[in-house]
């Protein structure tokens, strides 16, 4: 009769503790795909980059703007100040509403 007393209590703590592992295997594994779709390797210096891609703009600034948020979105920024799209491909399909391409 004891026995019977402590199984219940004994499943319920283990179906909670599995509870737990999946929620943190699906929280680790959310988090590598996180980072595989933002591209490869570390973190880019996105300034860096387009600043370099944006020195010869008519409009630095809007120039700038834009191409960081390619550049969060992709870590990438394709090599030079025009053009080299194949470099980046994430970078090349961003478009704006207007099917026009967002990244300069």
């Amino acid at each position: 009769m004891a026995f019977a007393k402590l199984i219940i209590p004994f499943i319920l703590v283990s179906l909670l503790v599995l509870h737990q592992v999946q929620a943190v295997q699906t929280n680790h594994q959310l988090a590598s795909n996180a980072v595989s779709n933002t591209g490869y390797g570390p973190k880019m210096d996105c300034g860096a980059a387009c600043a370099g891609r944006c020195q010869l703009s008519s409009r630095p600034r809007l120039c700038k703007r834009a191409c960081g948020t390619c550049c969060v979105r992709c870590n990438c920024v394709p090599p030079g100040t025009s053009g080299n799209y194949e470099a980046c491909p994430c970078y090349a399909s961003l478009t704006t509403h207007g099917n026009r391409r967002k990244c300069p």
